[in-house]
């Protein structure tokens, strides 16, 4: 007898119908599966041989034919031990095949019948409508996950008996309700570094209040133990919140990435990556023969964090250049090609040369200009121009050092950040895909970054003094923008454009 379960594969970090065809029939006993498997779900028969006997299930004698279609599509991981599972069962005529049209099935099996957590549910689930699926039947950690997705049936199961009481019985059974079906919601009761433990500073503790606000790229500069380090993971708590719509795309990334097994819930906090500098491009990016996200993907609609910027090797900088200005990664090879979203604050620290003194009013540097020079070359003049603030940070004198830290909590500057956002989702309403003023194209800066003749000719003298590229000249009036948000001004004032100015010209030698 032949029968076919649905299930799903996950491409990049969207999903493709996979239709688990089954016949059992006459013929030498024996599982021979077709279409493109990888080696887990050719492990995975011995899997359900062994699971459904436990479960009590009758295994059937016979020649049993699985093909996976569509047959060039290349299929991996556990998740197809349940769609398999079900379509032997119903094959056998062991249990009720009326409800396997309008369900896709996913999870892996234990040998004792239970079910297991699998990666890439959210994207499944994301794109089960568009498929024609009423609903999904999934491992109960997983439950949560899919439910977050409006207008979908989810069925949580702990193990496989469940199942085929739920397809013989599909009355006595409830879909899962989502937990969080909110605007914005609540954040882990995680306890972040808070920006009142930063004593000075008031400088670079204003740049990254206008990175927060505005989703600026920003670089920190100076000796060691100035504070660029405790600065910079400090940001992640001035942050607006996530709103449901980003937790949902995040979630997708970090589920596809296997990062939310065992867990099944939706990520409630933006991302902060630290990669350590010896990382390698794939690992930024993404890759792989079947391409998985890579840190700057992990990090979308948050932080990516580079400490020591200049340790890291030139060519795997090199790589962020595309996706800092895109706003994804598109990752080609030889068997797929898929785009990842990688809309990511970067914010980045390094010593102004290779001993760490140069511009230290209490250390003396012991550098060459030359060897400023080369040391400066490890970051490219593109890569700089991209990074919309470069600040200064200079060490805390001794009666600095010695004083109790007096500057606002995180939690008060995170106020005039949200704030500034929602002026900017205001402005940005009928836009798609534009969430912050660090996203804003030379169209849009037409629109909302228009200047008075002072304002212009303070800006053309400092793209002159400064020999600024187009590019940079257009992130000085990003951020002009949000300085304009973050006071309340609906227009571009000088002192706005003025302090953007200062954020472009820290000095490499």
């Amino acid at each position: 007898m032949l029968a076919r379960v649905w299930s799903a594969s996950v491409v990049g970090i969207d999903a493709v119908k996979v239709g688990v065809e089954v016949d059992v029939s006459g013929g030498l006993p024996g599982i021979m599966i077709l279409g493109l498997p990888d080696a887990a779900i050719q492990e995975g028969k011995e899997r359900v041989r062994a699971t459904l006997k436990n479960a009590g299930f009758g295994f059937p004698t016979k020649k049993i034919v699985i093909n996976l279609s569509p047959a060039d599509l290349r299929k991996e991981g556990p998740s197809f031990d349940l769609p398999i599972s079900v379509g032997i069962l119903a094959a056998s005529e062991q249990v009720g095949a009326d409800l396997l049209g309008d369900y896709l099935f996913l999870g892996e099996v234990s040998l004792d019948g239970s079910l297991r957590p699998v990666a890439g549910v959210l994207p499944i689930a994301a794109s089960a409508r568009s498929m024609g699926i009423t609903g999904l039947v999934v491992p109960a950690d997983n439950a949560q996950e899919a439910a977050a997705v409006d207008g979908l049936e989810v069925y949580g199961f702990r193990n496989l008996l469940e199942v085929t009481d739920f397809l013989n019985n599909p009355s006595r059974y409830k879909p899962v309700q989502a937990i969080y079906k909110n605007e914005v919601l609540p954040a882990n009761s995680v306890d972040l570094v808070d920006l009142k433990d930063i004593k000075g500073q008031a400088h670079a503790r204003r740049a990254l209040e206008i990175a927060a606000a505005g989703g600026h790229n920003l670089i920190f500069v100076g000796p060691p133990g100035s504070g660029k380090t405790m600065l910079a993971r400090r940001l992640p708590g001035i942050l607006p919140p996530l709103g449901f719509a980003e937790a949902l795309e995040v979630t997708r990334i970090h589920s596809v990435a296997g990062l939310l097994k065992n867990k099944g819930t939706l990520v409630r906090e933006r991302p902060f990556r630290s990669p350590h500098h010896s990382a390698s491009g794939p690992s930024l990016v993404g890759g792989g023969s079947y391409p998985r996200p890579g840190e700057i993907s992990l990090a979308h609609t948050g932080v990516l964090f580079l400490d020591e910027l200049t340790e890291f090797k030139r060519d795997v900088l090199e790589f962020l250049r595309q996706p800092l200005e895109d706003g994804y990664v598109a990752i080609s090879r030889a068997k797929q090609s898929v785009n990842f979203p990688a809309q990511f604050t970067l914010v980045a620290s390094t010593n102004p040369c290779a001993c760490g003194f140069y511009g230290d009013v209490i250390q003396q540097c012991s550098c060459t200009p030359r060897k400023r020079e080369d040391y400066w070359a490890k970051l490219s003049g593109p890569l700089m121009d991209r990074i919309d603030l470069q600040v200064a940070v200079n060490r805390l004198k001794p009666e600095e050092i010695t004083q109790q830290p007096t500057g606002e909590s995180s939690l008060e500057i995170r106020k005039r950040v949200i704030k500034a956002r929602d002026i900017a989702t205001q402005r940005f309403k009928n836009e798609q895909n534009l969430r912050c003023n660090a996203q804003m194209q030379s169209r849009h800066l037409q629109i909302w970054c228009k200047l008075d003749d002072s304002s212009k000719r303070l800006l053309e003298g400092a793209i002159q003094k400064l020999s600024l590229s187009a590019r940079a000249s257009d992130r000085i009036l990003k951020v002009a923008r949000t300085i304009a948000d973050l006071a309340g001004d609906e227009q571009l004032k000088v002192h706005h454009i003025a302090e953007a100015i200062q954020y472009r010209t820290i000095d490499r030698m």
